[in-house]
């Protein structure tokens, strides 16, 4: 199966592990501009919502934000058995899985969705909302949204999942249907915010970063001598908090593409974004194009992005539901693959991985 492999980035993590430190980091990364040209929007508010998180500053959080997520411990596979093999064994690595398939809208995309509707709160700002996604982000969005007594509009391409579509709309979001190109999600977001409508973009966005770096702080303070952080890539929301709020203590950040969506890893040989990309993936969460925020941090901060076949994640997938026993749609399971077909890279090493979702119609399951 042929692959695809970037490496950046690697050897610029300090040691330090102050919340103050990271604080004037960001500040300071906010102030300067990107290789790209572009400079990273990190709001102080944003930020002390991810530093907040930590066991030390939990009573900082403003009220409601950890209330809304579900902060379950992570999954140790080694302790999954059959036939006397366990999955540790069989992936020759120490893995646990941070199941954000179990969190509210059944995505990890509650932890940003729910940051950002908070600070529009805290700044007093009112007024409906509006995104564009393909399915997690949208729901995590409405539910947010009616939870603070507003609604979210939600820029659908035509073939996103029928199942996604109807979370979308239970949570008490309106769907907005566009064609399935990444021109088409912009035009139709750009068309709701010409109405009036808030913009709350589903990964390029400052707040939204800062939310979804919280899984990263919960798995450093539950899975001690952590060498290993595996995330799945798409917009790269999810990878951009991580590497924030993971430099602190050390670990290598790797990302997982598809290789049918793998427009980060064609944008890093480029050295820009490569805009015009056609993706053509099961895992239909991961086929965005990638930020230009998220593409500047990972320039300068994830030390591997791999990519990994449509097979690897429909295997990664069965692997998860049979051996671990729980619901995973086939972006959740992308992680899983890259470790499944780059067991090299971990091999010996004490690792985690994002399970981002379980979000999936289980009349159309890929087997």
């Amino acid at each position: 199966m042929a692959t695809s492999t970037a490496s950046f980035g690697a050897g610029k993590r300090e040691s330090h592990d102050s919340s103050a430190y990271y604080a004037r980091r960001m500040a300071a990364i906010s102030r300067r501009p990107e290789k790209t040209g572009v400079v990273v929007d990190a709001p102080a508010a944003a930020v002390n919502h991810i530093f907040a998180h930590s066991s030390e500053k939990m009573d900082e959080l403003p009220d409601g934000t950890v209330a809304l997520m579900v902060t379950s411990p992570p999954y140790n596979v080694g302790k999954d058995y059959d036939d006397d093999l366990s999955l540790d064994e069989y992936l020759g690595c120490s893995l646990f899985c941070k199941c954000e398939n179990l969190q509210r809208t059944g995505a990890f995309k509650f932890r940003g969705a729910s940051n950002a509707v908070k600070l529009l709160e805290e700044s007093g700002i009112q007024g409906d909302v509006a995104t564009h996604s393909s399915g997690n982000h949208g729901a995590a969005l409405a539910l947010a949204a009616r939870l603070s007594g507003r609604t979210a509009h939600v820029v659908m391409p035509s073939n996103s999942s029928a199942l996604k579509v109807e979370a979308v709309r239970g949570f008490g979001g309106e769907v907005h249907f566009c064609e399935p190109t990444h021109e088409s999600r912009r035009a139709g977001l750009e068309k709701l915010v010409a109405k009036g409508h808030i913009p709350v973009h589903p990964y390029d966005e400052a707040a939204i970063i800062a939310g979804q770096g919280t899984a990263a702080l919960e798995l450093e303070q539950d899975v001690p001598e952590l060498e290993q952080l595996v995330t799945p890539l798409g917009g790269g929301g999810l990878i951009s908090g991580t590497v924030i709020a993971s430099r602190a203590w050390g670990v290598d950040v790797f990302g997982v593409e598809p290789e049918g969506a793998a427009d980060t890893v064609a944008s890093l040989e480029a050295g820009r974004i490569v805009d015009d990309y056609r993706p053509d993936t099961i895992a239909d969460g991961l086929r965005a194009g990638v930020g230009v925020r998220n593409f500047a941090l990972m320039q300068r901060y994830v030390d591997t992005i791999v990519t990994v076949s449509e097979e690897a994640i429909v295997e990664a997938m069965r692997l998860q539901w049979t051996r671990m026993k729980t619901v995973v749609e086939p972006s959740g399971a992308v992680a899983f693959a890259g470790v499944l077909e780059h067991g090299e890279r971990f091999r010996g090493r004490r690792a985690a991985l994002v399970v981002t979702g379980g979000n999936v119609d289980i009349d159309r399951l890929p087997w």
